[in-house]
This record gives structure tokens, sequence and C-alpha cells, in this order.
């Protein structure tokens, strides 16, 4: 298969720089790579640094040159999302301005008998000192979007999500008003990710509705999870790729798309091998779980 010429394809790879990248965060780099690299398109890195506590020293700087390893390099800069707070405190006050966000003083032992969804803000005790958030006022409503891999996927927004958190009561900036308001910055038209994340588009399209930008297309992975079936997380000590043989890190990742092993380049370099690959590569065959044995 030979890619097809799509010069508005532009996708994106969006780590947090909580560790160094581990075998998950790399299969959702390669799988985006691939895919914007097969459809002609470009491929762009940002670091998502919004949330100080959780993230370590020169874990940013670690994770690009992990990339570079591999030979996965972007096109153009890389943008580091703790550069943009001005950026999106207009968005909130666009969205406060039209009255489709509102402030917040509830905690969450106030939404407990909600099961943590707020539909409607409790009443704050008399004295209690509080920091208020902010969110954005979910209508009662359907939303869904039709995923590559996955199919149709709706939500009930008022009764499964409830109003969204924009800014947290602790002032750093949500992770849903940030990658809303940088992938329509960039010009994304296609996410591919990791199926973790799946829960959370719906409520970013409502976003994009509400601030007035273009919906992208959606292609989520399956999940490299533990023995124990859990998801891998670099922040509970995942194993990190550092110190693999970059080419059969790229190779094992290749098989996890569900990619036939006779479809792999036999080629030295890891740069020569993924643009090989991405002309062989297939997006019809990327599974929904990762396939036995990887």
């Amino acid at each position: 298969m030979t890619p097809s010429p799509a010069p508005s394809y532009v996708g994106r790879f969006a780590p947090s720089p909580t560790g160094p990248l581990h075998w998950g965060s790399v299969l959702a780099a390669f799988g985006s790579w691939l895919h914007a690299r097969h459809h002609g398109g470009r491929w762009l890195v940002r670091i998502e640094d919004l949330d100080p506590p959780r993230e370590r020293p020169g874990a940013a700087q670690a994770q690009l040159a992990t990339l570079a390893r591999l030979g996965l390099h972007p096109d153009g800069e890389v943008l580091f999302q703790s550069r943009r707070h001005a950026r999106y405190r207009e968005a909130l006050d666009a969205l406060l301005a039209r009255g489709l966000a509102f402030p917040c003083l509830c905690s969450r032992s106030d939404l407990a008998a909600s099961g943590g969804i707020h539909r409607a803000c409790v009443p704050v005790p008399e004295g209690a000192r509080r920091t208020r958030s902010f969110r954005l006022r979910v209508d009662d409503r359907r939303l869904g979007f039709d995923d590559a891999v996955h199919g149709r996927i709706e939500q009930d927004l008022r009764q499964e999500v409830g109003d969204v958190v924009l800014r947290r009561a602790d002032g750093y900036w949500a992770y849903q008003l940030a990658v809303v308001v940088d992938d329509a910055d960039q010009g994304i038209s296609h996410v591919v990710r990791g199926a973790d994340l799946l829960d959370s588009t719906p409520r970013q399209i409502a976003l994009q509705q509400a601030l007035g930008f273009p919906t992208p297309r959606y292609l989520h992975l399956p999940l490299w999870c533990d023995a124990q079936g859990r998801k891998l997380s670099k922040s509970e000590g995942a194993e990190a790729v550092d110190g693999q043989p970059p080419l059969a890190v790229l190779r094992r990742c290749w098989r996890a798309l569900g990619q036939p092993d006779e479809a792999w380049p036999d080629l030295r370099s890891p740069e020569a091998a993924a643009a090989e690959a991405a002309k062989r590569f297939d997006p019809a065959r990327i599974p929904r779980t990762l396939p036995a044995g990887i």
C-alpha cells in the first residue's frame, strides 16, 4: 500500500512529562506517526506539562531524545503547554462571556452523592474557605463520534460526565480545555491516541463546539497493559524503552498495531525502517485490543 497525498492531514503525539516513555506511550507515538506518514501528512509533538506536581525534572527532554533515537522526528517546533497559559485564559474568558462556563465552589466530597458528577452546584457550608474552579456547562444530550477502530461511540454527557472542569481549584488548567485549544490552534485534523481517552472524546467534542472549533477525526489505539491487565503508566514505574534496541522497539510496536511480521522492512536504521514501514502500513489492521504474545 502506498501513501495517499493529503496535505491537510496534521497529526500529533502529546505525552505528559511524568517519566520516560514506556511501551504504551511509544505505541501511541509510533501509531500516530505511521498514520500521519502513511497519509502524506505532518506529525507534531506537544508536551503536556500543565500538572507540575506530577512532572519529573528532565522528563520532557528525555522523551524527546527517545523519539529521536527511534527515528520519529516532528515536523516543526515542539509545543509546550506550560507556555500557553494566556491562550487558555482567553478561551475560558470567551466561554464565561457567553454563559457557557461558570465558576464553581463544589468540592469532591460535595459531589460524592452523585458519584462525582457535577450537574448543579451544591450549597457551600457557611464560613467555608474554598478556591473556585471553572466548569463547562453541559447540555442534556447524547453526543457521539465515529472512531476509526472502535466504531460509533456515544455518551449522555449530563448523566455520565456532568459539567466539565476547565480550570481546577488549585489553579492548574484542566487537560480537557488545553487539549481542545491546542488541537485547534495547531490545525490537528486527525487524533491518533490510546483507547484510555475514548471516554474523554465526547466531552472534548462538546468543548470544541462551544468554542466554535472544528472536530478532528479520531482513532484510538489498543492499550498496552501489564500482566494484571492494567494500563501501563509512567507514574507507576512501567518499563521504559530506553536502552532497548530502537529497531526492536519499532518492530514490537508494529506487531502490536496488527501489522504482519513479513511486512516489516529489513533495514538497519530506525529512520529508514520507519519511513518504509509507513508505506506498507495498513490502518484497517489496527486491532481494538493488543494481539496475544506481544
